[in-house]
C-alpha cells in the first residue's frame, strides 16, 4: 500500500516489473520499497519443507495456495492502513483469492499484466527479491549457485545434494511435486528412504 509520494519515488528510481530485473538490482529495489516511511509491506513467505507438506495434501492445487498467501498478505496490509481498493495481477482464470478473503468497503480488482501499475510493480519486486533471497541461502547451504529449472544441470545438483546430505533432504532443495525429483531419487535407487509418486506419463506434444 503506497502514496502518491512512494510511487512517484518508485518511478523515478526505475522500479518496474520484477521480471524485466535483474537479482542485484533487485535486492537494491527492495531496500528502497522496504523504507519507505508511508508504505505499508507484508508478506506471506513458505519454505521449502512447508510447500512440500503442503502439496502433499490430497487435492492439493498450487493456485489456491497462492491465492491463500495472497489474502493473508492483504489481511495484515489493511489491518495496518486501510484503503477502499486494490490491484491483484490476475493469476487464475477464476477469483480464487476472494475464496479466502473478504472485508467490508474494500475492492479487489484484478487484471492481467497488472504489473504495468507502479505499486502492483512494487509488490512483484518485494517478492522476488524475497525468492533471490531464499535462493542464495539455499545455495549457500547446498555448496554452490542452485540452477533454476529442470534440465540436465539441475538433475545433477540435484543427485549431488542427494548423496550430500540424504535423500529426506532434497525437500528442503526441490519442490518434490515435480517430475524432476521423481525421477532424480528413481534413479539414484532412493524411493524407499524418500517415497514420491510416480508421475502421470508424458503426454506427447502435438502441434495442431
Amino acid at each position: 500500500i503506497a502514496d502518491a509520494e512512494d510511487i512517484q519515488t518508485w518511478i523515478q528510481a526505475g522500479i518496474r516489473d520484477s521480471k524485466t530485473v535483474a537479482d542485484r538490482k533487485i535486492i537494491e529495489f527492495d531496500k528502497l520499497i522496504r523504507s519507505s516511511r508511508r508504505a505499508v509491506i507484508k508478506t506471506v513467505f513458505c519454505g521449502m519443507n512447508r510447500y512440500n507438506d503442503l502439496m502433499a495434501k490430497p487435492r492439493a492445487n498450487l493456485n489456491k495456495l497462492l491465492a491463500w498467501q495472497h489474502a493473508k498478505a492483504l489481511e495484515q496490509a489493511l489491518a495496518a492502513k486501510r484503503v477502499p481498493w486494490g490491484l491483484l495481477d490476475q493469476f487464475s482464470k477464476k477469483d480464487l483469492v476472494s475464496e479466502y478473503f473478504s472485508t467490508p468497503e474494500f475492492e479487489l480488482r484484478m487484471r492481467t499484466k497488472a504489473e504495468d501499475d507502479p505499486v502492483v510493480a512494487a509488490a512483484s519486486v518485494v517478492a522476488r527479491a524475497e525468492f533471490v533471497r531464499q535462493m542464495k541461502r539455499l545455495s549457500d547451504l547446498a555448496g554452490e549457485t542452485l540452477v533454476k529449472g529442470a534440465g540436465p544441470k539441475v538433475k545433477e545438483q540435484a543427485s549431488v545434494i542427494l548423496e550430500k546430505f540424504g535423500a529426506p533432504r532434497l525437500r528442503e532443495f526441490a519442490k518434490l511435486h515435480f517430475r524432476t525429483a521423481y525421477e532424480v531419487v528413481s534413479a539414484a535407487g532412493k524411493l524407499d528412504e524418500l517415497p514420491l509418486k510416480k508421475p502421470a506419463a508424458k503426454v506427447p506434444f502435438r502441434r495442431l
